[in-house]
């Protein structure tokens, strides 16, 4: 029978010694290493390093930096963990201008504001005011008399605000091109269309339309224009066929009449 091997207890006491002191040594790291990051946590949200120390604003044209941040309420000393980008948002979706917002946060304590505009698509007279209106119909405050409209058509003589949101649109729907072509739009209707209108181009032409079908019609317009010859101006009538009537004939017809 083989002789079981007896340990005396005097041995094994400076062992359970030495795991008990391993022991709490653990325990008392453990407890200095949370007492210590929960200070720098304490000290961290009491100094600047946890402020906001960088904004930037994208995507703005119309609506000013200053105003942008002014309506979200972000500063550099705004807690940078309390930057909430969906509370961003919505404030900055109240101004009439911005059709959309997004936010990005990023390293170290930067906030970039991200911002989409309505298109503005024209602008419509009044007397010598001048309404910018966005692409969703919507009217913003007149420009100051220092101001003018720049890059969109002047929209004239127009009662039928349900029309004008319908006109808005359809410029939406133009290339910029054709649309930084167009001079003055004014409502003339017809006796036998109510939605017909008159286009002054920045070349010298105008245009008789209507507003059914206006983007798809116009958008033939730079076509149409390279069909005629040089310095040649008149009216392009488009509907459900195209007619062009010249300036010059006009007038020749006219001398032959009185003549």
């Amino acid at each position: 029978m083989d002789k079981v091997k007896v340990v005396k207890i005097e041995d094994r006491i400076p062992k359970l010694k030495e795991h008990r002191k391993q022991k709490a040594n653990r325990r008392l790291i453990f407890y200095l290493s949370f007492f210590f990051l929960l200070l720098m946590v304490v000290v961290y949200f009491q100094s600047d390093l946890s402020h906001v120390k960088k904004i930037t604003v994208t995507g703005n044209y119309f609506v000013t930096d200053k105003e942008i941040l002014k309506k979200s309420k972000v500063s550099t000393k705004t807690k940078y963990l309390n930057v909430s980008g969906d509370d961003i948002a919505k404030k900055l979706e109240g101004i009439e201008e911005i059709s959309s917002v997004s936010i990005e946060k990023k390293f170290f304590n930067h906030v970039v504001i991200k911002v989409s505009e309505f298109q503005r698509v024209g602008y419509f007279r009044k007397e010598d005011t001048y309404y910018p209106m966005l692409q969703n119909g919507k009217m913003l405050e007149p420009l100051k008399k220092s101001e003018r409209p720049v890059n969109a058509p002047i929209i004239v003589s127009w009662e039928d605000p349900e029309q004008l949101e319908t006109m808005a649109q359809e410029l939406q729907k133009l290339p910029e091109g054709i649309i930084h072509r167009i001079s003055e739009i004014t409502h003339t209707p017809a006796s036998n269309n109510s939605n017909q209108l008159t286009l002054f181009m920045t070349d010298g032409n105008k245009v008789v339309t209507s507003i059914s079908k206006f983007s798809e019609r116009l958008s033939a317009y730079p076509s149409l224009v390279d069909e005629l010859k040089p310095d040649e101006k008149g009216t392009f009538y488009l509907g459900i066929s195209t007619r062009f009537e010249s300036y010059n004939r006009a007038v020749t017809e006219e001398s032959n009449e009185q003549n």
